[in-house]
């Protein structure tokens, strides 16, 4: 049994406006054959327009039934609705309706893009059909660079460029002169002498005789329908359908050039949403990378102490201690030293600040006093002179070694400090040695300004009182200092009767600093992604703009088959393109920052994750802000947005 190709059965179309419903079609029922010439008549709202968004599905019935081909629309889902309308349907709407930002082959090529077909097939095709059409020397003008009647050429080519067996031209020559107007209908009659189902919606008589049957409508019914007349030499296959499947890395390729076209007819708007993510990215960039070097540079200092170091300071653990406790006597030292084995050095030591003066130049400075294998306790090596020795410590000996910041202060002129005497209040030190320069310690003091003598001689001379400070142990065997460190424990509280001291090893420090520049850099990294986040929302918003200003183009795609996950895909990808290149460039901008931050000494460590990270959350914020416009782009009603302005 052959069925219509377009069969209406009691179509009615009600909208309602207030408290009143107008009736824009009202029980209308219509076949329309294979090959017919149709003109669909009528005034000014007598439901002509929404006969045809009925017949184009564009638009949806209020009840009744309508079938394509014998297929009840009814019954099709949004993207078989889209599939059957791309196939069946070529539009040549009154307006045009082009997009303004394509070309006038990109604008034909639009349908065939939807239907699958591959680029070079698709742009032969498109210039083959605007060639036909005597725009062939045009195919590269955008629409306002064409006349009306030019445009509507365009407006016909496009709705060839899939070959559909119907035309619905919508007033067709409405915004046409009367040359361009004659043109237009007849190429129309052409297409209709070559198999072609013509439907023209006009309100025009003289358009109106073109067609074979012409029905009028008044009030959303039927005056009046002619009988049908067929054209013999139909050869247009009704019945066919596009097989070419559209291929995801073509479409998201198309996707991605229709949001750089986008995004350059918006530049200055684009610039600005670019704005947020480059800072966004840039800071998090930035942020991390002065985090990670100010860890690095912690623990580079922790390490240089040596990661075989164990220190012991007075004060019961978990008590915090001035260092001052007089529980840490000399002889505690020289115990570890002779009864703990696994032990390379034992240091005692005991510091305070002191003012030194040499001729009219006096500075405070930290004093330490310490036993002579400090150098190889602590690997720090002397750079000029010696250091002293046990004869110096068994005999009080007023002799001292400087830093290199100490040794600037008092001899700023480059002048030889060895031999040189210099009073520690109103004791004269002889400078004997000079260390090398360490820089600053983990705690943020210079370890360089300072000045050392026996320990001895600074518990008489200098600070008072029989006790020290700290003792710091170098261990021989790393793999063993857990047990030395149990060791000294015990050996110790056997001599004070009670564990007033703490035993901690650099591998502790090394820990504890690590943990705090982890938060540290936790800490920046979380402020730098709130401006990614405030970047992404800022996305969001221009995208929602974008699907306002652009609801028509949205209309148009849908009316040339494009299915909802093809406009969610485009404006996802848009978001997408817009986060991908603020990413690449706030990842240059931040990597930019960071070097220009070393020129002022501030310590910078670039690693790849940061950076990816970055950039994966810019794409990422990308796609989870951009899909709300995205969804809300995809669900328009097609008749909705072609009407949009």
């Amino acid at each position: 049994m052959t069925h219509p190709l377009i069969k209406l059965k009691n179509i009615c179309r009600y909208y309602g406006a207030g408290d009143t419903t107008v009736k824009a079609l009202d029980d209308v029922s219509l076949e329309i054959q294979a090959g017919e010439f149709v003109a669909i008549m009528g005034q000014s709202g007598s439901g002509k327009s929404t006969m045809m968004n009925i017949v184009g599905m564009l638009d949806s019935t209020t009840s009744g039934q309508y079938e394509v081909n014998g297929v009840d629309v009814a019954t099709l889902d949004s993207d078989k609705l889209a599939a059957l309308r791309r196939d069946t349907f070529g539009f040549i709407f009154q307006r045009y309706n082009l997009l303004n930002t394509a070309n006038a082959e990109e604008n034909v090529e639009v349908p065939a893009l939807y239907a699958g077909m591959s680029p070079s097939k698709r742009k032969d095709r498109a210039h083959k059909l605007l060639s036909d059409l005597g725009l062939g020397e045009r195919c590269d003008h955008k629409p306002n660079e064409l006349s009306g009647g030019q445009q509507q050429r365009v407006a016909v080519a496009r709705a060839l460029m899939n070959d559909p067996p119907v035309i619905l031209a919508d007033e067709p020559t409405g915004a046409l002169d009367s040359k361009s107007s004659e043109d237009v209908m007849a190429l129309l009659q052409d297409l209709h002498q070559r198999g072609r189902t013509i439907i023209v919606i006009t309100h025009e008589e003289e358009v109106a005789n073109y067609a074979d049957r012409q029905i009028r409508l008044e009030d959303g019914k039927i005056i009046r329908d002619d009988p049908p007349v067929l054209n013999a030499n139909n050869i247009s296959n009704t019945d066919k359908h596009h097989t070419e499947l559209a291929n995801s890395n073509v479409e998201a390729y198309e996707s991605v050039k229709m949001a750089m076209r986008s995004l350059r007819a918006n530049i200055f708007r684009t610039a600005l949403t670019l704005l947020g993510i480059i800072i966004g990215v840039a800071s998090v960039i930035t942020m991390l990378a002065i985090g990670e070097g100010s860890k690095q540079q912690v623990l580079t200092q922790i390490s240089a102490m040596g990661t075989n170091i164990l220190n012991v300071r007075p004060g019961a653990p978990g008590i915090r201690s001035s260092g001052d406790n007089a529980t840490m006597m000399p002889a505690d030292a020289i115990a570890i030293a002779e009864n703990i084995d696994n032990i390379i050095a034992v240091v005692p030591e005991r510091s305070g600040n002191k003012t030194l003066r040499l001729g009219n130049i006096d500075d405070s400075i930290s004093v330490e006093g310490v036993g002579p294998s400090f150098p190889l306790a602590r690997d720090w090596a002397i750079e000029k002179g010696t250091f002293f020795n046990q004869d110096d410590l068994n005999s009080y000996a007023a002799v001292m070694v400087l830093g290199t910041t100490a040794v600037e202060t008092f001899f700023p002129y480059g002048e030889d400090p060895i031999g040189q005497y210099i009073l520690v209040g109103n004791i004269p030190f002889e400078v004997i040695g000079v260390m090398e320069s360490k820089g600053a310690a983990p705690w943020g003091s210079d370890q360089d300004n300072v000045a050392w003598v026996p320990y001895t001689t600074g518990l008489v001379r200098l600070f008072g009182g029989n006790f020290l400070n700290s003792i710091t142990i170098k261990v021989d065997n790393t793999d063993k200092i857990d047990q030395t460190e149990e060791d000294i424990t015990n050996l110790l509280i056997s001599r004070h009767g009670s564990e007033d001291f703490r035993v901690r090893n650099t591998a502790s420090f090394l820990e504890m600093a690590t943990e705090t520049q982890n938060t540290l850099t936790i800490l920046l990294g979380a402020v730098a992604a709130i401006s990614l986040l405030v970047g992404g929302i800022g996305v969001m918003n221009i995208m929602l703009v974008s699907v306002v200003e652009r609801t028509r183009e949205i209309g148009i795609r849908m009316a040339t088959g494009a299915r909802r996950r093809d406009i969610l895909l485009q404006f996802n990808i848009e978001a997408a393109v817009v986060c991908t290149i603020g990413g690449i460039i706030g990842v240059a901008c931040g990597v930019a920052t960071g070097l220009g931050l070393t020129l002022f000494d501030i310590d910078i460590a670039f690693t790849p994750t940061p950076a990816l990270l970055a950039f994966g959350c810019a794409v990422g914020t990308g796609l989870v802000f951009g899909y709300l416009p995205a969804r809300k782009a995809s669900h328009l009603d097609p008749v909705i947005a072609l009407s949009s302005e």
